[in-house]
């Protein structure tokens, strides 16, 4: 991970704003983030357990080992074909370096465990192709034309290097367009399926995992449909709830079940603003037996959206699948608004994955397609060095202390320092805490008989790993 450095004068400052009264059985790691001043993953002196009696009179919050919600599959981002490609042109030296700081699991790398990639292209990619693009006025219902010879050139060979170094790392698929002969508008922008190809659109999905999977890498899950309410993008596709509940119910569903595919299916993968989208699709008996959850972006509404579907259907899984940042943006307010809704408000809604958008770009904000996303800011900057972006710091401050399988943990709450508790494999308790205010704030934790009055810097995001 790369740790931005604070100036030495402010490290003392919070030397002393953070040592408890004992330092006896010090045992609370802690890692402070001042986005202000770019100071990033400061580690901090260790702190002990029974640093106070909770002298403030404010109520604890409770560490309770026995209240678990959702286990944890990880964070990441989309690992486009842009991205791809540009990380592939790397010397192999410094293409090493980077993939073991994003995907390694030892301190100071990120633990990435998470990914999500495209069926086709992306806006984010160079040029628009599908795996079965023919002549105009030509189509292949038998499919004869599918290769994927367009992704051996950057993403295959690149996802074969990330699983060298993470075997278990988990893959998103979601196409933004079929290929156009499917297409009531013959085109990769907007346009609908034609109810002719949805047959041949399932099994167009089952050839994809199929030929991944002959290549030694697994498709963990795929959405039918990226966005499928916004069809300006190029690619895109226009797919109602109706259209993506027949799609699953009747074609995709049977064609996994057809054919052994134990791919999980996702459904909607949009914005939050609408959830009676997948909850329309949940609510038909014979689709639902075919997904697993639903997917959702924050570009509308509130994360708290989540939250409705799961009500409506509490045995279905949510996952949290993209959230850009911008090249306008501001460092400090990119960071704080993602860790309260992506990583922090996403968590305590129920999701599974925490994703951000685009891996990684080149100074001109590309590659990207013609009409593709135009400022659209990776996770990190590649041109004659590697530069790390607002996104890498978002999902390092989750990524690299909650690994995969992980639990999150049942807490009482305060509105005024968002937070999420998080059991880990190894026993350890993650506990991210935010601080929007200026001022410097007091946090009692309790777990059994011990109690710790943790100081919350202002405007900080702080990371606790408590050994019990």
């Amino acid at each position: 991970m790369k740790v931005l450095k604070a100036n030495p004068k402010y490290i003392w400052m919070l030397f002393i704003l953070l040592t408890p009264v004992s330092i006896f059985g010090q045992s609370i790691e802690s890692w402070i983030s001042l986005p202000k001043s770019k100071q990033m993953f400061q580690k901090m002196p260790n702190i002990a357990w029974d640093a106070s009696n909770n002298r403030n009179q404010t109520e604890p919050i409770k560490l309770n080992l026995t209240t678990f919600d959702q286990t944890i599959d990880g964070f990441g981002y989309t690992l486009t074909g842009g991205s791809a490609h540009l990380i592939q042109a790397l010397n192999k030296a410094k293409k090493k370096e980077l993939l073991d700081e994003l995907f390694g699991n030892k301190p100071g790398q990120l633990n990435l465990s998470v990914l999500r990639i495209s069926i086709g292209s992306s806006d984010m990619d160079e040029k628009v192709f599908s795996y079965d693009d023919v002549p105009t006025g030509k189509e292949d219902y038998s499919l004869q034309l599918f290769s994927l010879q367009e992704e051996q050139k950057a993403l295959i060979p690149l996802l074969k290097e990330i699983l060298a170094i993470n075997p278990q790392i988990k893959l998103f698929a979601t196409p933004w367009s079929p290929p156009t002969w499917m297409k009531d508008n013959q085109d990769s922008k907007g346009g609908k399926l034609l109810l002719k190809y949805y047959d041949v659109y399932a099994r167009y999905f089952v050839r994809y995992i199929q030929e991944m999977k002959k290549l030694g890498i697994t498709i963990h899950a795929i959405t039918p449909q990226n966005e499928p309410l916004h069809p300006g993008n190029n690619p895109s596709l226009l797919m109602t709830a109706e259209d993506q509940l027949v799609f699953i119910r009747d074609y995709l569903g049977p064609q996994f079940q057809k054919n052994s595919i134990s791919t999980k299916i996702i459904c909607y993968d949009h914005n939050c603003d609408k959830p009676e989208y997948p909850i329309t699709i949940l609510n038909d008996p014979k689709a639902r037996q075919y997904i697993d959850g639903s997917a959702f972006h924050l570009y509308n509404g509130d994360i708290s959206a989540l939250a409705q579907v799961r009500t409506k259907h509490p045995d279905k899984n949510l996952y949290f699948t993209e959230q850009w940042t911008g090249v306008k943006g501001d460092f400090y307010g990119d960071f704080m608004w993602h860790i309260k809704n992506v990583v922090i408000g996403a968590l305590n809604q129920g999701a599974k994955t925490a994703l951000e958008w685009n891996l990684a770009n080149d100074k001109n904000l590309g590659p990207h397609s013609t009409g593709g996303c135009t400022e659209c800011l990776g996770a990190i900057t590649i041109d004659k060095g590697i530069q790390r972006n607002v996104a890498y710091y978002i999902m390092a401050q989750a990524s690299s202390f909650i690994p995969a399988g992980s639990k999150r943990i049942k807490i009482n709450s305060l509105a005024h320092l968002p937070m999420v508790a998080i059991l880990r494999p190894d026993k350890k308790i993650c506990l991210l805490v935010q601080n929007e205010g200026p001022e410097k704030q007091k946090l009692p934790i309790q777990y059994l008989n011990k109690t710790v009055d943790l100081d919350i810097p202002g405007s900080s995001v702080s990371t606790f790993l408590f050994k019990l």
